[in-house]
């Protein structure tokens, strides 16, 4: 089932600068795995050496963010958007 991922704009040249990339998936930790296949070097810059979204990643499967859904392992529907989020530290 494709997903619609929008791709934050520092991680966009490893997407050769696509904003959104379609990738199947039927789960977010699948998606994780699509992405590094299809776009190799994303899922360091996501992922920790364990495989476990790093702290400053938020990521939301349309509105919600995952971490109050099941986190990784939340289920991906047939053309949902999926945004990925770094936090930026700043002021």
């Amino acid at each position: 089932m494709p997903v619609t991922v929008r791709i934050p704009s520092v991680m966009r040249n490893l997407t050769n600068g696509a904003e959104t990339v379609q990738i199947q998936a039927a789960t977010v930790d699948q998606m994780l795995a699509n992405l590094e296949a299809a776009h190799p070097g994303l899922r360091a810059k996501l992922c920790d050496d364990q495989g476990k979204l790093r702290k400053f990643v938020n990521v939301f499967v349309g509105e919600e963010d995952i971490r109050f859904l099941d986190g990784q392992a939340t289920t991906l529907k047939d053309g949902e958007t999926v945004d990925i989020v770094p936090a930026i530290a700043g002021g």
